[in-house]
């Protein structure tokens, strides 16, 4: 071998040059196929608010589809996309169904649960929904006990009178249900404890192209019966606003976690991993209204 040529296991300095442009482009790449798959496939949500107790808490981490119903503007990963009408392949959300909605006027993505379908007619009436002239069935169950922690903690402010102590010395949030059942059958229970302004609401029908959404915990939610001065969505939702389904919590954390993942293991509720966030369906007729 010529003695004036290196070979590589001599270490060719340029052999060991690492190529930069080749490295950004397969970064770039793998960022690209992620936010590919967030806008059309599937994207973790986390749930900062109590707007859907029992069924969604504070801490929850779940998995949102993004295609049954169609893309639009807001199905790109964030929202960078000027605001515009229309779908592709549009379809329309199922009552009992737990949607992500953008507001008309913020750049901030709510959870809430479709009650009312284009062209229904919706009115609430001390809190129950009157959907088509019919009210919702509503039925009483046994209070939710949830345990309190950092991401629970039943402040008396909101929650007066219900937090209580167990005769094990466990600190609980004992919450009024009902459970709630839609045209459809899909049923699924609701928080409703005080009497507030919300509870009531004149009788509107739901335009074209638009769902009517309403937190489960009726009394903590800002949703299509809050003006959008009250960082409510103002009215039913145009489904271009509509960003995706809740399919199914992942895990959840009750706020002790910190930084250090190893903190997370003792911050982990139990039972809530992989729990599915689609309503059970009911034979229809076997759900008797609140007396």
């Amino acid at each position: 071998m010529n003695g004036n040529i290196q070979s590589v296991e001599d270490g060719d300095p340029k052999s060991e040059r690492v190529n930069w442009v080749a490295e950004i482009r397969g970064l770039g790449l793998m960022l690209l196929a992620v936010l590919a798959f967030h806008s059309f496939i599937a994207k973790p949500f986390y749930i900062p608010s109590q707007s859907m107790m029992p069924n969604l808490l504070v801490g929850d981490r779940l998995v949102v589809s993004k295609y049954p119903y169609g893309w639009s503007w807001v199905s790109a990963s964030f929202h960078v996309l000027p605001r515009f009408k229309g779908r592709l392949f549009p379809a329309t959300p199922e009552y009992g169904d737990i949607v992500i909605a953008v507001p008309p006027e913020l750049d901030e993505d709510y959870i809430k649960r479709v009650v009312a379908l284009p062209g229904d007619r919706i009115a609430l009436v001390n809190g129950q929904i009157i959907l088509n002239g019919k009210p919702v069935p509503q039925t009483i169950e046994a209070p939710i006990e949830l345990p309190i922690d950092a991401n629970a903690p039943c402040d008396p402010e909101s929650y007066p009178g219900l937090r209580i102590r167990k005769p094990s010395g466990l600190d609980v949030c004992e919450l009024p249900a009902l459970r709630e059942t839609l045209p459809n059958g899909a049923t699924y229970v609701v928080i409703d404890h005080l009497h507030q302004r919300l509870d009531d609401m004149a009788e509107i029908t739901v335009p074209a192209g638009h769902v009517f959404l309403m937190g489960d915990n009726r009394d903590h939610s800002a949703d299509s019966r809050a003006e959008t001065f009250e960082r409510g969505l103002g009215g039913p939702v145009p489904l271009e606003n509509i960003g995706g389904r809740a399919e199914f919590i992942t895990f959840s954390l009750n706020g002790s976690e910190t930084l250090n993942p190893l903190s997370w293991w003792d911050a982990l509720r139990g039972g809530r991993a992989w729990r599915s966030l689609r309503p059970a369906i009911m034979p229809q007729g076997n759900a008797d209204e609140r007396q």
